[in-house]
């Protein structure tokens, strides 16, 4: 695991930008750093490594091919990589290698069978830059499914790109204004989907996307560049894999066999993933939760290691959220080494100053906090940790999935012109002053069961906005067609594994990991096991409130189903308990203090106030304050750099 960054057409001292760059992100890749510039002096590449393959120096990047025509600047892993190894010495495409990392062979991959061919060939997580001399031309990628961030856009007319939003700041007169534009979506969400950033000009790459922009690198649209066909000015963006395809063509193609030959391939599936994830030259442990995602990944693990599997949890003194206990007795159960640590209130209320660095964006998932606590103690045994996450969203675990399911069932009924026709009337009504009317109307113009399960994410009873600019971006990402999918449950769990998975969980999990500079592994996002996952039948998902079907078949052969049967508590913190408390609120004050919030001009101080009176006196508004404090804290912590 590794950060990278880079820029095009620097203009002053390019040597001392890509050092802070390089800096900033020194935790991604503590252990050694790597700096490129083409002959020309038109394009820099810095590198930061997180040894994981091949420990030596001939694992160091940026890494130029054996021809000299290619140089490669890459952040993850490719699980396959002694398969396309194997390919490209049987046909004599490289007659040796220099050492035993993934990133010679994905270069030497790229060289040989072109950018398109070795992506859909490789099964991984990574970003991506390449730089080609003879055409000039650079590409950035990012894997499938959005496990690795990358950013790119324009700063004082240069081309930037980088693993960390915050390298950005770091080029000297770095001012790229607050897109308020976002502060909407942003405020319905508590983060930022791609392609948007916080900031003008700078956007996220899409996963399964790849970027390539010519000389002499000038200023694009890449909402324009999204729309395919290389452009007269020299970039395009198109998509290699797509996780909307994925989706259609599994239901399109549905798994034939019984739900017992679904279980069994799913477990096949999962243990080629975990093999080839569980392959580092440094030690490998998981993530250990009481939730069927984790075991059923901590079990594969370990019936294929001969040893004992490192497994790691936290708990909480605070009673409600602690599952401690019932991982111990898990992981007691499958015969892992265990480690756990009990985590106090002060221990979680110190990792609140670090969010606004730690993410360069605001982004407000509380389980932030319990996910940085787990990660920075697994550091401190292992460098490689594998994790659950993905069951929810690709096996129907979602308890919500059900409820719009039987919504939709009544409201789909009733065409859609009616419906929206009575939303109207109601919310133009003198009814409309009740919050319920009010959320209830705004969920009967629901156009699809991907757009009902938006709305009832993000409805607002708030008649006004907390952001001053009302304003919007034109482009919404993520839309779903109407009737693109068969069926209600898969049409909103495409919806997470659109949006909310990549720009929500695995953000929070990489961010998090990479602040202490450990590398966290996600099998179930394997590009097999995913379009697997999509053609399986909704009765082999989900039985009424019951979830995960298929999947808690696989765990069941390695847990007892009465170990399991427990009611989940959740990976979360009761930060809405600690801000009732004197040391949160004084910091939250502070933070949204009237006079402050006018002269930052973002945010409507009547309505923040309002919400933060609500919250105080009724228990209101528990996930919109939090959103509020992770952007103020980020602004204060953007204005304190620039000071």
């Amino acid at each position: 695991m590794c950060g990278i960054a880079g820029f095009c057409n620097h203009i002053g001292d390019w040597k001392s930008d890509i050092e802070k760059m390089k800096f900033h992100m020194k935790d991604r890749g503590p252990d050694a750093n790597g700096t490129w510039i083409s002959d020309d002096g038109k394009v820099v590449f810095g590198h930061q490594r997180l040894s994981i393959m091949d420990l030596s120096e001939s694992g160091a990047q940026p890494m130029v091919s054996h021809s000299g025509r290619f140089v490669i600047c890459y952040n993850g892993e490719i699980y396959n990589a002694p398969e396309v190894k194997t390919k490209l010495l049987a046909e004599k495409k490289v007659d040796s290698f220099r050492g035993t990392c993934d990133t010679e062979i994905l270069l030497e991959s790229f060289e040989s069978y072109g950018v398109e061919e070795t992506l859909k060939m490789c099964k991984g997580m990574f970003a991506i830059a390449l730089y080609d001399k003879k055409e000039k031309t650079l590409c950035l990628m990012r894997d499938r499914v959005g496990e690795k961030p990358l950013y790119y856009g324009f700063v004082r007319d240069m081309f930037v790109f980088a693993s960390d939003i915050g390298c950005f700041t770091e080029i000297k007169g770095f001012n790229n204004a607050v897109n308020t534009q976002v502060l909407d979506i942003y405020f319905e969400n508590g983060y930022i989907p791609a392609p948007y950033t916080i900031y003008k000009d700078i956007y996220k790459l899409e996963p399964g996307k790849v970027l390539t922009i010519c000389a002499p690198y000038d200023y694009f649209d890449p909402v324009e560049a999204g729309k395919g066909g290389f452009s007269k000015y020299g970039y395009e963006i198109k998509t290699y894999w797509s996780m909307m395809h994925a989706a259609k063509k599994g239901q399109d193609n549905p798994f034939k066999g019984s739900f017992n030959e679904a279980s069994a391939e799913l477990e096949r599936l999962l243990k080629e993933s975990i093999k080839g994830q569980m392959v580092a030259d440094v030690p490998v442990g998981a993530f250990l939760s009481a939730g069927i995602d984790s075991s059923t990944i901590v079990s594969l693990m370990q019936s294929i290691d001969s040893g004992k599997v490192k497994t790691f949890t936290i708990g909480m003194t605070e009673k409600g959220y602690n599952e401690a206990d019932y991982a111990a007795e898990i992981a007691k159960h499958l015969g892992t080494e265990h480690t756990e640590l009990i985590i106090t209130e002060k221990d979680a209320k110190s990792v609140i100053p670090k969010i606004p660095k730690m993410f360069g964006e605001p982004f407000a998932d509380s389980s932030q906090i319990p996910t940085y606590l787990v990660s920075s103690m697994t550091r401190d045994h292992v460098t490689v940790s594998l994790s659950g996450d993905g069951g929810d969203e690709l096996f129907c675990g979602y308890t919500s999935y059900e409820s719009i399911s039987r919504i939709w069932g009544k409201m789909g009924k009733v065409p859609h012109s009616i419906r929206n026709l009575a939303s109207k009337a109601l919310l133009a009504g003198p009814a409309s002053k009740k919050d319920i009317i009010r959320i209830k109307s705004t969920l009967l113009a629901a156009k699809t069961p991907a757009d009902l399960h938006r709305i009832e994410l993000n409805t607002d009873p708030l008649t006004d906005r907390i952001a001053l600019d009302t304003s919007r971006i034109l482009y919404r990402p993520h839309q779903i067609p109407r009737n693109f999918m068969k069926e209600v449950n898969h049409e909103v769990m495409l919806l997470d594994m659109m949006m909310y998975h990549p720009d929500d969980i695995l953000v929070k999990v990489d961010r998090t990991a990479m602040a202490v500079s450990l590398e966290s592994r996600v099998p179930m996002l394997d590009r097999d096991v995913v379009e697997f996952a999509w053609s399986l039948p909704i009765e082999y998902l989900r039985d009424e409130k019951v979830g995960k079907k298929v999947l808690r078949d696989v765990l069941y052969r390695y847990v007892p189903k009465e170990m399991m049967d427990r009611p989940k508590k959740g990976f979360s913190i009761p930060i809405e308990k600690w801000l009732h408390e004197k040391e949160l609120e004084q910091w939250a004050e502070s933070l949204i203090d009237r006079d402050k919030i006018k002269k930052q001009g973002y945010l409507n101080p009547d309505v923040v106030w309002r919400i933060w009176d609500d919250y105080k006196h009724r228990d209101m508004w528990r996930i919109q304050i939090w959103y509020i404090l992770m952007f103020q804290a980020w602004l204060e912590e953007i204005n304190n750099k620039k000071a």
